[in-house]
């Protein structure tokens, strides 16, 4: 019926066949993926811009400023400015707490 001529073509034709459908599909989903990793950088950068901004504004303002933008009742805010400015003192220049400063060795 078949010879192994014909089941040669046969197979050859089947494999050129699956080439031209993933070939394409294969291209389309790189494509995608690299739309994807440019979108997720973007975003990665605008949030660290964010960030940036925030720990700027931190460092600018005094205890009693931070304190009332936590909306501390009038009490407890004398206590929040007294751990700020322990913190801030224990900070010292390189504006590191000591827990983040790295090893020395």
């Amino acid at each position: 019926m078949f010879g192994f001529l014909d089941w040669t073509k046969i197979g050859a034709g089947a494999a050129a066949g699956a080439a031209l459908l993933i070939a394409p599909a294969y291209f389309k989903g790189k494509a995608a993926g690299r739309d994807e990793a440019a979108v997720s950088l973007d975003t990665s950068v605008k949030i660290l811009r964010t960030e940036g901004e925030i720990d700027a504004e931190v460092s600018r303002s005094d205890a009693a400023t931070l304190c009332a933008d936590y909306g501390l009742p009038d009490d407890e805010q004398a206590e929040c400015m007294r751990r700020v400015r322990s913190v801030s003192a224990e900070a010292g220049n390189d504006r590191l707490h000591p827990s983040e400063r790295p090893a020395i060795r």
